[in-house]
């Protein structure tokens, strides 16, 4: 990355920290573009073209956590478990929370008020989602495979989702890798009821 790069990428994460700062403090609503922009030491117009709306900054962090997280799954040698590859995605997700709790935390409660945020974040798991069934299909090779990939990639996500927002019920207060850790067991144990056709098993 060159140095241009590197200032603007700390200007961007400047934007944003500032900007959870006050979403944090005053609230979403609340907090305007020009209240940002002066935290940050940056002018509307300069903040506009790194983020062009309030929603984006919520928005950019999930995505860009999210992805981080798909990341961390692929570098995996081809060679690991599929199962110890997706454990590898839902730990990154662990650790993200847990550096930025304040941030996750302020997220959710934003999500659960802003509908445009909330609508914006269901198109980002959508698309998170699909990536890492390709990444799971294409690491068990398997005929078939697309649907058990998908599923798979499904239930990673249902336990991100479910521990986070444990994690969050409890006000940040739960161990998140211990709520990852019971989710998992719960599953391995067969203890979560599965639907299925009358009289099949």
């Amino acid at each position: 990355m060159g140095l241009r790069e590197l200032k603007m990428e700390r200007t961007r994460q400047l934007i944003a920290d500032k900007a959870f700062e006050l979403f944090t403090e005053h609230g979403f609503d609340e907090t305007t573009v020009e209240q940002i922009a002066a935290a940050a030491e940056v002018g509307p117009r300069t903040l506009y073209r790194y983020f062009p709306t309030k929603e984006t900054l919520i928005v950019n962090f999930v995505e860009s956590q999210l992805f981080s997280a798909l990341d961390r799954m692929r570098e995996q040698p081809d060679d690991v478990p599929v199962t110890e590859a997706m454990y590898a995605l839902i730990d990154s997700v662990v650790l993200t929370t847990a550096v930025h709790e304040s941030r996750v935390l302020a997220i959710y409660e934003l999500a659960g008020r802003t509908e445009s945020v909330n609508a914006q974040f269901s198109s980002i798991w959508f698309r998170w989602r699909a990536a890492v069934a390709d990444e799971i299909s294409r690491r068990s090779k398997r005929r078939g495979g697309d649907m058990a990939a998908s599923l798979a990639a499904a239930t990673v996500g249902f336990v991100i989702d479910v521990t986070v927002h444990a994690w969050v019920e409890s006000g940040g207060k739960a161990n998140m890798r211990r709520l990852a850790n019971r989710a998992l067991e719960l599953l391995r144990n067969g203890e979560v009821p599965v639907a299925m056709p009358a009289g099949r098993r």
